[in-house]
């Protein structure tokens, strides 16, 4: 086997190890070391330098991949589940997301106010995914029709605001709940069953 491919497949396997382990590690502790990271991630520290040359590079590509994650699960569900199954889940592992990484979010907050990220770029995946679901579950029937992704994610973020230091599983269960009936409320299937 060639030298530079085997160099190559190292490499990308070495960038994929650090962005898992700096995504835990920031989860934790917002201020980790880079060093400490590469550690954890078994690389020295010019490995991760010649990857992400500075804290705030490393810190924009974590919550780039942590966004495509996230928006890979919605065509992972609808494949799998009916639209409005499919919504209901990824807003439930959206608000779980964003809940259970408050360390990985003040460390984008800190990284953003000396690094200026590329537009929105990271986070055009959810939304993009957002969209696929309101999309497949207005077109089948169940939400109603218009909901916009300013609409959705206006009617969702405040829910993203609960303390998860106590028992939240069931307060979030029962807010998205009531999101959804808002979703529905009105909708072509809503309206059947009200009629029958």
């Amino acid at each position: 086997m060639n030298d530079d491919v085997v160099m190559r497949s190292d490499a990308k396997k070495n960038r994929e190890r650090i962005l898992e382990v700096a995504v835990v590690e920031l989860t934790i502790d917002p201020a980790v070391a880079l060093s400490a990271i590469a550690k954890k991630a078994g690389v020295g520290q010019g490995t991760l330098y010649r990857h992400f040359a500075t804290r705030e590079k490393l810190i924009f590509e974590v919550y780039q991949f942590e966004m495509q994650q996230v928006a890979s699960l919605a065509e992972q569900l609808l494949a799998t589940k009916s639209p409005k199954e499919a919504l209901r889940e990824w807003m439930g592992c959206l608000a779980e997301y964003a809940m259970t990484k408050a360390g990985l979010a003040i460390a984008i907050k800190q990284a953003a106010s000396t690094y200026e990220f590329p537009g929105k770029s990271g986070y055009a995946p959810v939304q993009s995914a957002a969209e696929l679901l309101l999309r497949a579950n207005e077109e089948a029937g169940t939400i109603r029709s218009g909901v916009t992704n300013d609409d959705f994610f206006l009617a969702i973020a405040g829910i993203w605001q609960i303390d998860s230091q106590g028992e939240w599983r069931s307060r979030l269960a029962r807010l998205m709940n009531l999101v959804m009936d808002g979703l529905c409320a009105g909708s072509p299937e809503s309206l059947k069953k009200k009629n029958v």
